[in-house]
């Protein structure tokens, strides 16, 4: 199969890098300095599951990199508005779209069925400029557990997590779901294909929605707010919040938040990914994150005053970084 990744990053670097060493055709889209270190010395990846050097492709342009079966869209949610428009040359009639985004992602009501079929979350899709360039029927929902930096240009180390877990919108087993998920299979990780993906949205998203924003107004690890009581008492409430939206949306979670909270413990001390945005000074993913379930939630009338009063702590820092250094 015709991969291209698109932000190819250390996530995408490596499950691209995976891919190419078990002998798929991969093209990596990215930039800057990362883009021309891939090139010369190709993808180096080191951690839990060796070192070693692949080979892709890669390009800075979707259009250097010509029609491929299968994108994999691992830009963090808030960059997908900016790109969409410009993936055409990727996409033939029959290319899927793996959308491997943290939070409510922009197909997420795309034969959801019932009163909420179709629904737009504005904090997701922003004046609908995903759907409008990336037809939803190419989307292929993915809920990755896989923990990744890039060290230095080129160079990805992997931390934890194999699981790209993959699944259509309406819950049918496809072909095209069979052959990705069998491509990532023989690369050497886990991708089980989901007859409700949605389910396993929320189960991130449980987690997610707590412990990336308090992480990064805090700058603590999830072993650091699990083990303090007053965050581990504000992550708890947040979480009940979440699982009340989820049942009104006909989603049993399945974990209890007491196991979230140990599962998060038992990780140690992990960056999440909005702690690592900090620190980097790069945006936070908070829309699609935290901003899209307050928008649902509102939307159902589902009352969530602790993910609101974190979430706006967490915006204000987000503008402040960005603006830090201006005047």
């Amino acid at each position: 199969m015709r991969f291209a990744v698109v932000g190819a990053g250390a996530i995408g670097g490596f499950l691209g890098a995976m891919l190419a060493r078990a002998g798929e055709e991969v093209t990596l889209i990215a930039r800057g300095a990362h883009l021309e270190a891939m090139r010369k010395h190709g993808v180096r990846v080191r951690g839990s599951l060796g070192e070693f050097v692949a080979h892709p492709n890669v390009v800075e342009t979707p259009e250097d990199a010509g029609v491929v079966d299968v994108v994999i869209l691992t830009l963090k949610a808030h960059s997908i508005p900016e790109v969409a428009a410009r993936l055409k040359p990727l996409l033939s009639s029959e290319t899927a779209v793996v959308s491997a985004q943290n939070g409510i992602p922009w197909w997420y009501f795309y034969r959801h069925g019932g009163e909420l079929e179709g629904l737009h979350l504005e904090s997701v899709d922003p004046n609908r400029v995903i759907a409008t360039n990336l037809d939803p029927a190419r989307a292929i929902g993915c809920v990755l557990y896989c923990s990744t930096i890039t060290t230095e240009p080129g160079v990805i180390r992997h931390l934890d997590g194999t699981r790209f877990a993959i699944g259509e919108p309406d819950g049918t087993k496809s072909e095209r779901c069979r052959k990705i998920s069998e491509a990532i299979i023989r690369s050497g990780l886990r991708s089980p294909i989901r007859n409700n993906i949605r389910t396993e949205i929320w189960v991130k998203l449980l987690g997610s929605v707590a412990f990336n924003p308090i992480s990064a107004l805090t700058r603590a690890t999830l072993e650091d707010i699990v083990e303090f009581s007053a965050t581990r008492e504000i992550a708890r409430e947040i979480m009940t919040e979440v699982e009340q939206l989820a049942g009104q949306l006909g989603i049993d979670i399945g974990i209890s938040i007491e196991q979230r909270l140990a599962g998060a413990a038992k990780v140690g001390p992990h960056k999440t990914s909005m702690l690592q945005d900090v620190e980097a000074g790069r945006p936070l993913e908070l829309d699609a994150i935290v901003g899209a379930v307050i928008e649902l939630a509102d939307k159902l009338g589902v009352p969530l005053p602790h993910t609101k009063t974190v979430f706006a702590c967490a915006k204000l820092l987000g503008e402040k970084s960005r603006n830090y250094g201006k005047d």
